[in-house]
C-alpha cells in the first residue's frame, strides 16, 4: 500500500511525532533520506535484513565508515520501531540485524600545539581585518550619505566564529548544545556554564565550569552582543543558528589544518583534561557522556596511567 513507503510514513507519521520529542529529529531524518534515497518509495516491510546487509556492503566498498554505517542504519531502525508500535508493519525487518564492528579504541583527532597556535593567530588576524574592514564600509557609506553599518571599532570580535570556537575548545559543548546556549544559563558570579536537560543530548543538566579564556571571551562577546537575553549565537535573522560551515572551513584552511571537524573540538577538549591528569569520571561529567565507555576512548593519553600499573607488580 502506498502509505506504507518509507517515504510516506516518514512524511506523514514519524516526522511529525520525532519533531515533538526528539533532539537533532529533523537532522536524523534527513541523513535517512539522503542514505536510502533509491528506497524511499518501497514498502517498509521491503526493508529486511538481506538488502540492508547489501547497502551497507555497497557503503564499506565506497569509503564510508563502519560507524558511520551504523548511526544511519540505527536512524532507520528507529523509524521502522515506531512503524511497528504504530502497526504500520506487522513485525520489525531489522530485528536480528547485528552492527557492524567498530573499533572504540580508536585515536581521537585534536589540536597539536603548533596547531593550536595558528588556530589561533588566524582567528586574531580574521577578526582585525574584519573590524577594519566594516570601518572602511562605514567610510565608503559616510561619503555618500548611506545608513552605516554597527560600528565594530573597540570590539575584540569580527563575528561570531572566534567565541563560538574558543568556547567550543574550552567548554567540550556539541555544537547543538552551544547553538542553543542562552545567556540565562550563564553564572557570571561564579563563572559557570548551565547546558540544560532539553538541551543535552543525554538530557541532563549539566554544570561546567569556565577556564579563564571562556569567561573572557563570554564577557567580551556579551559587551558586543545586541541582546542580553535568550540565544548567546543567534542567526543573522535572530532565530537558531543553523550552521558555521563555510567560515569553519576557511578558517581551517588558512591555518593549514586538516582532517579536523568542528566535533573534534570537543575530543580536543576531553583528550587535553585527561593528559593532564583529570580523572577520566571527571571528564565524563564535563562531557556529559551517558556512561564511561564513551570517555575510555581518551584513557591511552592519561599520564604514565599503564606503566604506573605495571610497577605495582614490582
Amino acid at each position: 500500500m502506498q502509505q506504507n513507503t518509507l517515504s510516506n510514513f516518514i512524511e506523514s507519521s514519524y516526522k511529525p511525532w520525532a519533531l515533538a520529542n526528539l533532539k537533532s529529529a529533523e537532522l536524523s531524518i534527513q541523513s535517512v533520506q539522503r542514505a536510502f534515497k533509491e528506497s524511499l518509495n518501497n514498502p517498509l516491510i521491503s526493508f529486511d535484513i538481506k538488502t540492508i546487509e547489501h547497502w551497507r556492503t555497497t557503503k564499506l566498498r565506497s569509503g564510508i565508515k563502519p560507524s558511520t554505517i551504523n548511526r544511519l542504519v540505527n536512524a532507520l531502525r528507529a523509524i521502522l520501531t515506531k512503524a511497528v508500535e504504530w502497526e504500520a508493519i506487522p513485525e520489525h525487518p531489522l530485528q536480528k540485524l547485528k552492527q557492524l564492528k567498530v573499533d572504540e579504541a580508536t585515536k581521537a583527532r585534536f589540536l597539536q600545539a603548533d596547531e593550536e597556535s595558528r588556530l589561533f593567530n588566524v582567528l586574531l588576524q580574521r577578526d582585525k581585518e574584519l573590524i577594519e574592514s566594516r570601518e572602511r564600509a562605514n567610510e565608503h557609506r559616510r561619503k555618500r550619505g548611506y545608513d552605516l553599518l554597527p560600528s565594530l571599532t573597540g570590539f575584540h570580535y569580527g563575528d561570531r566564529l572566534t567565541p563560538l570556537v574558543i568556547l567550543s575548545l574550552k567548554t567540550g559543548l556539541r555544537r547543538g548544545e552551544l547553538f542553543d546556549a542562552k545567556w540565562e544559563g550563564i553564572d557570571f558570579e561564579n563563572q559557570v556554564l548551565t547546558v540544560h536537560g532539553e538541551n543535552a543530548k543525554s538530557s541532563k543538566t549539566r554544570h561546567i565550569p569556565l577556564s579563564p579564556i571562556a569567561f573572557e571571551t563570554l564577557i567580551r562577546w556579551r559587551q558586543q552582543s545586541s541582546s542580553k537575553f535568550g540565544r548567546i549565537f543567534p542567526s543573522d535573522t535572530g532565530g537558531r543558528l543553523n550552521n558555521v560551515n563555510t567560515a569553519w572551513r576557511n578558517l581551517l584552511k588558512r591555518a593549514s589544518i586538516t582532517q579536523f571537524r568542528w566535533h573534534d573540538m570537543r575530543h580536543d577538549f576531553a583528550s587535553k583534561l585527561v593528559t593532564k591528569g583529570v580523572p577520566l569520571n571527571t571528564v565524563r561529567e564535563l562531557c556529559g557522556h551517558a556512561d564511561l565507555n564513551t570517555t575510555l576512548r581518551y584513557a591511552h593519553l592519561a599520564p604514565d596511567h599503564k606503566s604506573s600499573a605495571i610497577a605495582l607488580l614490582g
